[in-house]
């Protein structure tokens, strides 16, 4: 069969079979044929979106290491770096929800295009300043456009995948950002050098002004290769647009019933403040752990600084390839509840392990990747949640306010990892300040109201 040809969704029955027996040969052509439409979908839109979060998610690891040169140049010193770092997250709370709100209105491919675009423009503007109080202004503007855009590559991906298929793909582009913290740091680093002092420019300079070149170029790209509705999709036949468009307007009828699609209302539900202080319990342990791990790994230790920054990576490469067997699992298990709390639960398990066993460092250290696998692996099955009970403009404004809540764990728990060890300098209260976040989304995650996709579609058919 040609790749252009539409896969047979129904065959001709025989009168001399049974009803049993012409049932199971359509029963197989039509789950061949809902495979290979989702199969297409997901090629042609989770590559482009895994590489716009991962060039995006860069700039988590360059703003690090362009302070090893930024720093002398421009005069900062640690409180002033630290102010520059943390004001990008004021503008990105602050646009968070009006951001999406937008989005709804102008449609998610211009929309997801305008983000990529103006955030690329704003870095490449932010590789010329040159006062402290310029770096400022170009990091909270930094926030401020970029602000939406994972919400929106969540919103976007309901838009194309129905629930029973939706885990893996959400959490394959949300592997962009593991992967970006795993190698952000050696690239960003690679550019600086290769690039230093070139045209007088020092490295850090050159860095951001590739990176944000990237991203204006994803831009343009979005806008020509996105497509806002799968009725639009002319690289899918008809049948296949059909039967897409159909199964998503059953999917948002499903999440209307169950929830809203009013964005107003989206704001006042419970539920949409309980995901988001779970986001942020979850965002606690992981920002935590992602930027205090290798001190945690040096005081535990005697490795080499190289030897400490590949030991910190390991888990979170496992923690990534346990986020899509996790996600995988709990859409052909149609249950997102107990995939997405004993995932919590098993980092929180590794987590107190870790700090109990501090003593015996190649212990801890497993501990520490057990509970990473359970923290990272929670990651993607928590997106697959908002879209079955919120749809449309609920659906974008509530997932941008439950990422705008969590996006405060990015300020919060570095600062909060960093008070605790400022007043004791064992380790192991680190971990237990970690863990007890996690013992806190785990139970919220427990309690979560919303019937699974498998209790609805129980319940539809009894």
């Amino acid at each position: 069969m040609k790749d252009s040809e539409l896969p047979v969704r129904s065959v001709a029955l025989n009168p001399s079979y049974s009803d049993a027996e012409q049932a199971e040969p359509v029963k197989a052509e039509e789950a061949y044929f809902e495979r290979e439409t989702i199969r297409r979908v997901a090629w042609k839109l989770v590559p482009f979106l895994f590489i716009a979060w991962f060039v995006n998610y860069l700039d988590r690891a360059s703003i690090g290491v362009a302070a090893l040169q930024m720093n002398k140049e421009l005069g900062l010193g640690p409180e002033a770096f630290g102010f520059a770092a943390g004001i990008f997250y004021v503008g990105y709370v602050l646009f968070e929800v009006p951001s999406n709100m937008l989005m709804h209105r102008f449609g998610a491919r211009r929309w997801l295009a305008r983000i990529l675009f103006m955030w690329g423009a704003v870095l490449v503007a932010t590789a010329f300043v040159r006062t402290p109080l310029q770096l400022d202004i170009a990091r909270f503007l930094l926030g401020s456009v970029e602000a939406g855009l994972l919400p929106a590559i969540m919103y976007y991906l309901g838009l194309w995948f129905p629930t029973k298929y939706i885990g893996k793909p959400i959490s394959i582009v949300y592997v962009a950002c593991i992967i970006s913290l795993i190698v952000g740091a050696p690239l960003c680093s690679f550019l600086m050098s290769q690039f230093n002092e070139t045209g007088s420019f020092l490295g850090w300079r050159w860095m951001m002004l590739l990176e944000g070149a990237m991203g204006a170029a994803l831009g343009l790209v979005a806008r020509v290769h996105l497509v806002d509705r799968p009725d639009e999709a002319k690289w899918l036949t008809h049948e296949q647009r059909a039967w897409l468009t159909g199964e998503m307007a059953k999917a948002a009828g499903d999440a209307s019933r169950h929830g809203t699609s009013s964005a107003r209302k989206a704001f006042s539900k419970p539920i949409v403040w309980l995901l988001g202080f779970l986001y942020f319990c979850v965002g606690i342990a992981f920002f935590g752990i992602s930027t205090w791990m290798p001190q945690v790994i040096n005081q535990m230790t005697k490795l080499t600084l190289m030897q400490i920054g590949w030991v910190s990576s390991f888990p979170f490469a496992l923690g990534a390839v346990a986020m899509i067997l996790n996600a995988k699992h709990s859409d052909r298990t149609l249950e997102r509840r107990w995939h997405l709390t004993g995932a919590l639960a098993l980092g929180m398990v590794g987590m107190f392990g870790s700090g109990l066993m501090s003593k015996a460092p190649e212990l801890s250290y497993l501990l520490i990747c057990l509970s990473t696998i359970g923290l990272v692996g929670s990651l993607g099955v928590f997106w697959t949640i908002p879209p079955t009970f919120l749809a449309g403009a609920g659906a974008a404004g509530g997932m941008a306010l439950i990422n705008a809540i969590s996006s405060l764990s990015g300020l919060v728990g570095p600062w909060l990892i960093g008070v605790v060890r400022s007043k004791t300098t064992d380790v192991t209260t680190t971990l237990y300040w970690m863990a007890i976040s996690l013992v806190l989304a785990a139970l919220l995650a427990a309690l979560l109201p919303y019937p699974n996709p498998r209790d609805a579609a129980r319940a539809k058919s009894s």
